[in-house]
């Protein structure tokens, strides 16, 4: 089976998975490797919780269920890390501190303006193209930025999950310039793009990001592409994976990708 590569445990302020059940739950479904990417987004608070993680605690713990699940499957050490350009300085201390302890870093616009578009108040005084516009228009900053802090690029259209829509569904093109320059950045970067299937989790008829920004990347050049449940129970773990397999083929990929120390390794889709 597809390895998961985007999961959170009870080292995530919003999930109280045991990290042993996620272990155990990816070995019951098949996977020869899992890469464990609890939350930290640093200097989060103001949203009413605090994202960050206790790193020395997580890699610990990691590191040791590293050891005992070994022959069962690899147990790779992943962070999902929470991107805003105002914290640039914590994060290049945090990658020359921690960056070599980690297989793999998803890099992922959570916050727009101090508020999680989870939040009514962020779709509040904007229309719905503002705020989707916004979204992508801070990702791309981001992007741009702060590139050399992540891996791969988590749930691009992430936004679309909270939106007060019918389906919650949207046109692509009128973002596609600036989704453009999102995947254009990424690929000149040495960056990849993540298929989350957490949006067919969520009640979408599609992963994050949609189809066509998929099938964009692929025709762009992009290779490296993750695929991840952004699982916060085990239940969840590999939600939707046959889905996004026929998709992205459909979209022209014929491999994905799993990481160690921090370089991709390309796997047969």
């Amino acid at each position: 089976m597809i390895c998961d590569y985007h999961l959170h445990t009870e080292f995530s302020i919003d999930s109280q998975a045991p990290v042993r059940d996620q272990i155990e739950q990816a070995i019951r479904l098949g996977m020869d490797e899992l890469c464990i990417t609890d939350h930290h987004d640093y200097d989060s608070a103001f949203c009413g919780l605090d994202f960050s993680l206790d790193l020395p605690a997580y890699l610990e713990e990691l590191r040791e269920l590293k050891e005992i699940y070994r022959g069962q499957i690899r147990l790779k050490i992943g962070v999902e890390l929470g991107l805003q350009n105002r914290i640039r300085p914590y994060l290049e201390s945090f990658m020359k501190e921690y960056g070599e302890a980690f297989d793999f870093i998803i890099g992922s616009s959570h916050f727009v303006d101090r508020v999680d578009p989870y939040d009514e108040a962020y779709w509040q005084d904007k229309t719905f193209e503002q705020a989707m516009g916004r979204y992508f228009e801070v990702t791309l900053d981001r992007v741009r930025l702060l590139h050399p802090c992540f891996d791969v690029l988590g749930h691009l259209d992430y936004v679309i999950r909270y939106a007060p829509v019918p389906d919650r569904a949207y046109d692509y093109e009128p973002f596609a310039p600036v989704i453009d320059d999102i995947l254009k950045c990424l690929i000149e970067k040495g960056k990849g793009l993540e298929c989350n299937s957490g949006g067919l989790a969520y009640g979408l008829s599609e992963p994050n990001p949609c189809r066509k920004i998929l099938a964009r990347y692929r025709q762009l050049g992009g290779e490296i592409i993750t695929i991840g449940s952004d699982a916060h129970r085990a239940d969840r773990l590999g939600y939707g994976f046959d889905r996004c397999r026929e998709l992205l083929l459909d979209c022209g990929f014929t491999r994905y990708t799993v990481f160690n120390e921090r370089k991709p390794v390309f796997l047969p889709l």
